[in-house]
Formats: structure tokens, sequence, C-alpha cells
């Protein structure tokens, strides 16, 4: 099973990804971590992706996520995953997929980007993300209001059963 924790930047992915793996006792993958760094200089610079820079990004993440299933790992992604198509494409090819979407108003969401220091991804950068957002139908929906822990908790009990136990 791979479960994917998106939204847009600071809606709170890695903390409640890292989470979610340790308390499940699965390997966690950091969708950031895939991005080349043509994206990233864009993205320090406050310049958009685009689907010609995603693709080769989410290729880089289906490959991983295709690699833990083929391995019988399961795993926590925490990847933006905005879009429909997006999570279409990474759900494709590995054993069952379930989205968590962390979702919350955007002056929080705002005010989460201006406290960090030390990620590309800034404040500037939320309208484009919020704009791409296709809200999923099909998610477990987490709000950000509540503590990592709490969300943890929501996620755990939309999931249901999951392999390993809790």
């Amino acid at each position: 099973m791979i479960v994917v924790v998106m939204g847009v930047a600071g809606s709170g992915k890695t903390t409640v990804g890292e989470l979610l793996a340790r308390r499940l006792g699965w390997t966690y993958l950091e969708g950031d971590s895939f991005h080349s760094a043509a994206n990233i200089e864009k993205m320090s610079n406050g310049i958009p992706l685009t689907d010609a820079d995603r693709w080769p990004w989410l290729a880089r993440i289906r490959e991983a996520l295709r690699r833990c299933d083929a391995e019988g790992r399961h795993a926590v992604l925490a990847c933006s995953a905005l879009r429909e198509a997006y999570r279409a494409y990474l759900a494709d090819g590995s054993g069952p997929v379930r989205f968590v979407h962390l979702a919350g108003d955007h002056a929080t969401i705002a005010e989460r980007l201006r406290a960090r220091s030390a990620h590309y991804m800034s404040e500037q950068m939320l309208e484009s993300q919020l704009a791409s957002l296709e809200e999923p139908a099909d998610a477990i929906r987490v709000d950000i209001a509540r503590a990592p822990e709490e969300q943890v908790e929501r996620i755990l009990e939309g999931l249901g059963p999951v392999p390993g136990g809790v």
C-alpha cells in the first residue's frame, strides 16, 4: 500500500508524512527530493513549474513507488500531487494507493510559508499552487489547523485496516 500525503506548499506534507510513516513503520518518501536542480532553481526564483517541468519529476516518483511495491514495502509519500492527472499517473502501476489531502485556509498556509527560512518554496508561489490545485474527490481530507499528531490520527481512521496494522 502507498499513502500519498498531498497538498499545496506549506500544508505540512513532510511533517505529517514523516509522522505517519513512523507510526506505521513504513518507508517514507519525500517528493521534493525527486526534483531536478533546474526545478528547484525555478521555484527558488519564484517561477512556477510547468507541466513540462513536473512530468519528469512525477516519473521519478512513480518509479520509486513501483520499486517499493515490487519489493513488498509499504510507503508514505509526501507530494503536492495538485492535479487529478498527476494523482492518476502516480497511482498507475503500483498496488493500492490512497490519497490524503492536507487542506487549510489561505491565511494559515501563507503564514506557514512566511515562517519558513530553509525551503525554496516561498509564499509568492502559493497563488500558483492554489490555482493548480484540483480538489480530490476520493481523498481523506484533513484540516491542517489540527496538530500534526491529530492529523495522523484522522488519517489512520480514514485508512481503516492497513498492512502491518498500527
